[in-house]
């Protein structure tokens, strides 16, 4: 069972999200990143994906939501997908606040990241990648 699920490409789960419920979810992203070999990028990974997650708690109108994580040739795609049509902006985040640094955390730790609207609400995904294994391997 447990080779089966290494060699998965893919893992979703919905969710209800709430701030209790986070650090669990992290040890799942986190076991997911080091069954798939990349351990390396468990950090990194798991904080995007909290953000995330995060992000949902605090602007989408319901804590409904759908984390996706795939396995890519040099790392993990993940995709939290949720109810609400507001996409997230990028902004120079007021550092004395206690919050506001999400997307800037994501866009220092992920290599590649977006959203894009979807029929029940929108898409938000990142990408990140382990540089020392070749493109092609």
């Amino acid at each position: 069972m447990v080779m089966a699920e290494a060699e998965a490409r893919e893992y979703r789960q919905e969710l209800s999200v709430h701030p209790r419920t986070l650090v669990a979810i992290r040890r799942i992203v986190g076991m997911r990143v080091r069954m798939w070999g990349f351990g390396q990028l468990e950090e990194a990974v798991t904080l995007c994906v909290h953000e995330l997650l995060t992000n949902v708690d605090k602007h989408a109108p319901t804590p409904r939501c759908v984390l996706t994580l795939q396995r890519e040739i040099a790392g993990v795609r993940a995709i939290v997908s949720d109810t609400s049509t507001e996409l997230p902006v990028l902004r120079e985040p007021d550092w004395s606040a206690e919050n506001g640094r999400g997307m800037v955390v994501l866009e220092n730790l992920a290599d590649a990241w977006g959203a894009t609207l979807n029929s029940d609400g929108k898409d938000v995904w990142f990408e990140v990648s382990d540089h020392a294994i070749p493109q092609g391997a």
